[in-house]
């Protein structure tokens, strides 16, 4: 049989297929004018995937498209797809998109007399008529069923292959593969086809641990680079939706230094300012540490600023987290009635972590979320297999970075069991950007909560053990107190403070005392110095006297003598010659 190829040229171009995700892990989408195989289990989503192809070909890429059903009738395929709001009728209207219905009728599976020629000359004057420039083989397995060898399925099977490369048409056929087999793409009767095509896609539907959980797997892609990994994958409102990590082109979201608030004025102050605006913030400790009372302070902070909030409660109905909540000071239901914080309950919300994603997402975009609360994240371990949940995790913190959402989770560690500060269940304390824990105290018989900020990238944040105090004035902060280098809390704290401030009213009185007397010792010695100086100056008063006494005797003396002298008549003095 003569080989037809396609134009070299062509040979990287890529026909997007709208799927989010799915055009990030082939680089762009399937190989433009080439064919793709696509193998899945029953319920994979092959007919889901192929039709979204064609319906995003049909609408954003201005490239009509053909339908061609070998299993279901494509009425009853519109009417299944008529919940993705693709507006199929619209397209078909337009021309953009042609159905056909190929599924074998019953004489044929009892002669076994056909093959695919007339059908394809039927396709070429229908995909010429409209332009088309896609085409489905959906289920194609059902009718090379029908041929009765092996020899005559590939010669079919390279009719259809040679007949899409001739016309440059960009191909996608479907296989059933048997079951919910991870290797369905190896299926021996078919397996020849992920040698001849330039695409192959694998579909995987399976059930871990009772809970569904879908993935697909790019098996080649001929002249490009593609995403060699499983990649989870769900079927949301508008279609597939395929889970991928970042890549590594893909612009970084803007770091913001502006600071929110954490709810608890003391925790702000702890934390430098709060916590930064689009970080992540995980909330850890057993139950009954206040995780979800530090969950709603930040709600309410963020809900005072005027900031659309969402709120996720995997443990309790929301009403139940208002009521239980107000009893601390933190009011929620004004916020919920005036639309700016929405909570559900995720018990709402069944399936795999990936649906629970999925839904987180669609109802933050839908609020217009700014800060987004999830209480606890730890249970999204128990939908499927934690290392599928741990990365559900790390694409969560990616997409509310990628947002600018301040993402608060709340996380159980087990204290009873020694796992504490050792990290979270799904390791997401690696991820976070700040790591509060919480802990339960055990002192003098009763139990008292601590907080301690085990991380705050970016910031200076405490080394301290705070207790954390609940009361009907709302949450807050006490500072550290320490006696014997232990930290006290609550009875031992209180009768620790009691007997110093009585110890202080002890010294202030003794000091008080101390002061009187030397107040009374220093007003004696004043009145003692003041009874001196009178007995002083009385002494040289005293003094002064007899001084003036002896000197007026001497001279009265003197005078006497000399007086005496003359009355006796001596001689006068005779003066002596010159």
């Amino acid at each position: 049989m003569k080989s037809v190829s396609s134009p070299v040229v062509k040979a990287t171009a890529k026909a997007p297929t709208g799927i989010a995700g799915f055009d990030d892990i082939t680089g762009g989408g399937l190989p433009c004018g080439r064919t793709t195989l696509l193998v899945g289990g029953p319920g994979s989503g092959k007919t889901i995937l192929a039709l979204q192809f064609l319906v995003h070909g049909a609408q954003a890429c201005k490239e009509p498209g053909i339908f061609v059903a070998f299993e279901e009738a494509s009425k009853r395929i519109e009417a299944n797809a008529e919940s993705f709001g693709w507006k199929l009728d619209e397209l078909r209207r337009r021309k953009k998109l042609f159905f056909v219905d190929a599924q074998p009728v019953p004489d044929r599976v009892q002669s076994g007399d056909f093959d695919l020629g007339g059908m394809l000359a039927a396709l070429e004057a229908q995909a010429r008529e409209m332009g088309a420039r896609r085409i489905v083989f959906d289920a194609l397995n059902i009718v090379l069923a029908l041929l009765p060898d092996a020899a005559a399925k590939r010669r079919e099977i390279y009719r259809l292959h040679e007949w899409l490369l001739a016309r440059e048409l960009t191909g996608l056929i479907t296989l059933q593969a048997g079951g919910d087999e991870a290797g369905a793409g190896s299926q021996k009767p078919f397996g020849f086809m992920q040698f001849m095509v330039d695409c192959a896609v694998i579909l995987n539907h399976s059930v871990v641990q009772g809970v569904s959980q879908r993935n697909l797997r790019v098996q080649k892609y001929r002249g490009s680079s593609f995403d060699e990994d499983e990649a989870p994958f769900l079927i949301g409102k508008s279609g597939l939706e395929v889970a991928v990590a970042r890549t590594p082109g893909r612009v970084d979201a803007k770091v913001s230094h502006e600071r929110v608030s954490s709810g608890v004025e003391r925790l702000d102050t702890m934390l430098g300012g709060g916590y930064y605006r689009g970080a992540s913030v995980l909330i850890t400790g057993s139950p009954g540490t206040a995780k979800t009372t530090l969950s709603g302070a930040f709600a309410e902070a963020a809900c005072r600023r005027g900031e659309r909030t969402l709120f996720v409660s995997f443990d309790s109905e929301y009403t139940e987290v208002i009521r239980n909540l107000a009893s601390v000071g933190i009011q929620l239901n004004p916020y919920m009635k005036n639309g700016c914080l929405h909570m559900i309950p995720a018990r709402t919300i069944t399936g795999s972590a990936e649906i629970y994603l999925w839904r987180i997402k669609t109802l933050a975009k839908e609020h217009g979320a700014r800060c987004l609360v999830i209480d606890p994240v730890y249970t999204w371990s128990k939908s499927g297999n934690e290392a599928t949940a741990h990365s559900v995790v790390e694409r969560l913190i990616d997409w509310s970075k990628a947002d600018g959402i301040t993402l608060l989770c709340t996380s159980l560690l087990d204290e009873l069991s020694g796992r504490t500060e050792g990290g979270s269940p799904l390791q997401i304390s690696a991820l976070a950007d700040t790591w509060i824990h919480l802990n339960h105290l055990v002192q003098a018989g009763e139990r008292n909560r601590g907080m301690s900020i085990i991380k705050s990238r970016g910031t200076a944040h405490s080394n301290q053990v705070r207790e954390l105090i609940l009361s009907d004035a709302g949450v807050t902060l006490t500072d550290t107190y320490t006696a014997g280098g232990e930290v006290l809390m609550g009875t031992l704290r209180w009768q620790k403070e009691s007997a110093d401030r009585v110890a202080d009213e002890v010294d202030e009185v003794a000091e008080k005392l101390k002061r009187v007397r030397l107040d009374a010792e220093e007003a004696e010695l004043e009145v003692r110095v003041k009874s001196l100086q009178v007995e002083l100056e009385a002494k040289q008063a005293e003094k002064a006297l007899l001084v003036r006494t002896m000197e007026s005797r001497a001279g009265d003396l003197s005078r006497d003598r000399t007086r005496m002298g003359e009355l006796r008549g001596a001689d006068a003095a005779i003066p002596e010659p010159k």
